[in-house]
C-alpha cells in the first residue's frame, strides 16, 4: 500500500478520534482542506457545521469512548469502522467514509450508525 494511503488511514483515525473525544475546532485545522461537504443528516455542511455538532456532542456526553476496529483505504477515500460506547453502555457500531483531496486533506464525508442490541443471532460481532 502507498505511502499516501497509510498516511490518509492514520489522518482519518486521528481526525475522528480528535473531534471525537473534544477537540473538533483543532481536527478541522489539521485535517481538513479548503471544503467540507457533509452528508450525514443531522450535522450542517460545511467545517463550522462539524465543530458545532461535536462540540454539542462533547457537552451533552463527556463519557463516550470510541474503539477504531479498522480502516481501510482505496484511491481517495478511507473507510473507519469503529464500536463505540456511550454514557448508560449504550454500544453502537458505525463506518465512517472520508474523501480526501490532493493534499491529503478530508473534504467529503459519508456514514451509517447502529446500534448494537441484544444477542446476535450469529453469535458474530457487529464489528
Amino acid at each position: 500500500m502507498s505511502n499516501s494511503l497509510e498516511a490518509n488511514k492514520r489522518n482519518a483515525i486521528a481526525f475522528y478520534k480528535m473531534a471525537y473525544m473534544g477537540e473538533p475546532a483543532k481536527a478541522v485545522q489539521m485535517y481538513v482542506g479548503e471544503q467540507y461537504i457533509q452528508h450525514n443528516p443531522d450535522v450542517e455542511n460545511g467545517k463550522q457545521g462539524f465543530v458545532t455538532y461535536f462540540e454539542k456532542m462533547s457537552r451533552e456526553y463527556p463519557k463516550k469512548d470510541i474503539e477504531f476496529v479498522r480502516a481501510v483505504a482505496q484511491d481517495d477515500l478511507v473507510a473507519v469502522h469503529t464500536h463505540q460506547t456511550w454514557p448508560g453502555n449504550e454500544e453502537y457500531v458505525t463506518m465512517d467514509f472520508l474523501r480526501f483531496d490532493e493534499n491529503g486533506k478530508i473534504v467529503e464525508h459519508w456514514d451509517a450508525i447502529q446500534k448494537i442490541e441484544g444477542e446476535s443471532k450469529s453469535g458474530n460481532t457487529m464489528y
